[in-house]
């Protein structure tokens, strides 16, 4: 059995979101991988940030288009998921989109 190669940062895989709590976003979902190739490479964990179509333009929450589709990359609900939890890869982000997460979670976290 040959093991799939580790999720590179800024792809898009359907994500099984369930179970939740309260407010979390739910279901299965886009995702994009947000935690950095050296950790997805050692890790069966990934940090993951979910796409929706339906949100409000806020600060942390980043336009892209996807597939298609327009929406934004919630930022506000990124969460650590299991190898397990991945469905299928469905995309990748562009690479400025991409470069606005990063920016937006470097202000995040840089306080």
């Amino acid at each position: 059995m040959v093991s799939a190669p580790p999720p590179v940062r800024g792809e898009v895989f359907l994500v099984a979101l369930d179970p939740t709590l309260g407010r979390e976003i739910r279901k299965t979902r886009p995702c994009v991988i947000v935690s950095p190739d050296e950790l997805n490479g050692a890790l069966s964990t990934f940090i993951v940030a979910p796409l929706t179509t339906g949100s409000h333009p806020y600060p942390f929450r980043i336009p892209c288009r996807l597939a298609g589709k327009s929406g934004h990359v919630v930022l506000d609900q990124i969460r650590t998921v299991d190898r397990a939890r991945l469905v299928k890869k469905v995309g990748r982000l562009s690479p400025g989109t991409l470069e606005s997460v990063l920016g937006v979670l470097q202000e995040m976290f840089a306080a």
